[in-house]
């Protein structure tokens, strides 16, 4: 994975409460599906297949946004990694809400992406500072500091759980977080070599 440390770039606005997973990827049957594309594949489109301009993503100021700006109980629904992969697929690695469903904000940290909850008196003020902004300055995330910075310098702080807070800085998945045990698990194993050798011989009936 990825580690995440700091991400600079514009952030795109889109203030709903309760998007769920459905919407941000819809169901496809895909095997090797482009998930840039798929990302809000319903709502991105008209009728007749042409891109909608009045979709934030759509428009020539957030094409290349870093940030994602929306509202409460983001990602409800089902667990669905790939809404936060295709997030990823277009760049944006930090999404700042109201609030997150607990699964969802578990996919982004598995996968690299940093879930920023503001303080509530905070979030209005930043909220109305990135419809402001428009995609005209550039917000930066940074992880060390836990902070969020706007093109005006004004400077928003946001708590996480140190182990969360690890997971992204040093890029360590699951997997990953057990490797750091690795010589602790082979002392033990090599323990149990010596103190119950007929473990190693067991077979399951």
């Amino acid at each position: 994975m990825e580690p995440f440390v700091s991400l600079t770039g514009v952030a795109v606005p889109l203030l709903a409460d309760d998007i769920n997973t459905d919407q941000i990827t819809p169901v496809h049957r895909d095997l090797h599906p482009d998930y840039g594309k798929l990302l809000f594949a319903r709502k991105r489109k008209r009728a007749d297949g042409s891109d909608d301009p009045a979709f934030p993503l759509n428009q020539p100021q957030f094409r290349q946004a870093k940030i994602l700006v929306t509202g409460r109980n983001f990602g409800c629904g089902s667990s669905r990694e790939s809404a936060v992969w295709a997030f990823v697929a277009i760049g944006i690695r930090c999404i700042v809400a109201r609030s997150f469903a607990d699964i969802y904000r578990d996919n982004c940290l598995k996968n690299g992406v940093l879930p920023v909850t503001l303080a509530p008196a905070d979030a209005p003020t930043f909220e109305s500072l990135v419809v402001a902004s428009n995609g005209g300055g550039a917000f930066t995330a940074d992880l060390r500091t836990q902070t969020v910075t706007a093109p005006g310098g004004e400077v928003f702080k946001f708590d996480i759980p140190p182990e969360d807070r690890t997971t992204l800085l040093e890029g360590l998945d699951d997997i990953g977080l057990t490797l750091k045990h690795a010589d602790e698990i082979a002392a033990w194993e090599s323990r149990m070599q010596r103190e119950r050798p007929w473990l190693q011989t067991a077979r399951r009936s």
